[in-house]
């Protein structure tokens, strides 16, 4: 099913636009990233443990769970990947528990770009967007000829959503604009001849950006070069999406919104595999965004063990038992 991005208000456009001085030329763009507010560590991990004790009652829970299944990614990017898995895997995103068809379903199935006419055919007419990493993901080691190839092949193969990965090597260097004018060129490669395109979800890699000023400054740079969704991670290092970083991420989204009328999405991935996680995600983007935001349009979990967890507590809300590994599918 195409998505349409979603045309801006004549005021959000009028706001949006009124920035473009800042990505004018690259000193400009460097002094408005370093001229935002820099982050006070202490202060942004001292909210994000607050946030995570929130106590959250059954009722309350119940609704969480179905939101939090119907806010995931559900991915497969190894390199073993065969077709028949991909088709296994939309199967569960459609019916994620086959006991109960009340069960939301998945938000999105994630592949690489060869397995996505795969996934697009499985799907059929279920409603589940097809979502594909592209530009070299995970490294973003290649050149942008090769990266706008890959996304243009993962469009025309029929992927709703591109997860692309910025060049981490370019930004922790300084060469701000080169990140920006990249995803701006992804962006443009993301548009179908039909007028639709799908959407662009920027992958950060913010375990290997060092410091949380850097994760805000990224911030910044994605949504004004586009981004539809900010994402934090590929899942394939050592440190993927963490409370903290997707609090400033989330805060980020709110200012920038403040300042063009502009809604981005936010995508934690990586790492959230339990139930108790992913409700302390849902509790600080309930505090920080709002309700608007708490819907699959845009806030998503990049997971696949965290679908397995959601849906036993599910059972056990359900039935008053705690079935167990065995009693859901193994992905």
């Amino acid at each position: 099913m195409p998505i349409t991005v979603p045309a801006y208000g004549k005021e959000a456009a009028g706001r949006l636009a009124s920035m473009a001085d800042v990505t004018a030329d690259d000193g400009a763009l460097r002094r408005f990233l370093h001229g935002l507010p820099g982050v006070d560590a202490v202060g942004l991990e001292a909210r994000a443990a607050t946030l995570g004790t929130r106590s959250i009652k059954t009722t309350a829970k119940a609704y969480a769970i179905d939101l939090a299944l119907s806010m995931i990614d559900l991915t497969t990017l190894e390199g073993a990947d065969t077709p028949g898995k991909v088709r296994a895997l939309c199967a569960k995103g459609i019916h994620p528990d086959p006991t109960d068809r009340n069960c939301p379903k998945v938000a999105a199935i994630c592949v690489y770009p060869d397995m996505v006419a795969t996934a697009k055919e499985a799907l059929g007419g279920s409603g589940i967007h097809v979502a594909s990493v592209a530009t070299a993901f995970p490294a973003g080691r290649a050149a942008l000829p090769v990266k706008l190839a890959d996304t243009r092949d993962a469009v025309a193969a029929g992927a709703d959503e591109i997860d692309m990965v910025i060049d981490r090597g370019a930004f922790l260097s300084g060469r701000y604009m080169d990140v920006f004018e990249e995803i701006k060129a992804v962006k443009e490669a993301c548009a179908r001849p039909d007028g639709t395109a799908a959407h662009l979800k920027v992958i950060f890699e913010t375990g290997e950006l060092q410091t949380y000023d850097n994760v805000r400054r990224v911030s910044w740079l994605a949504m004004l070069a586009g981004a539809d969704f900010i994402k934090t991670s590929t899942g394939k290092v050592a440190v993927n999406a963490t409370p903290p970083v997707t609090l400033l991420m989330l805060e980020a989204v709110r200012d920038f919104h403040a300042a063009t009328g502009v809604q981005v999405g936010v995508k934690p991935a990586g790492g959230i595999r339990t139930t108790k996680d992913a409700i302390k995600y849902l509790v600080m983007v309930n505090e920080t965004l709002g309700e608007p935001w708490l819907t699959a349009d845009w806030f998503r979990f990049g997971a696949s063990s965290l679908l397995n967890d959601l849906l036993m507590q599910r059972q056990k809300l359900s039935t008053g038992r705690y079935s167990g590994p065995d009693y859901v599918t193994v992905d």
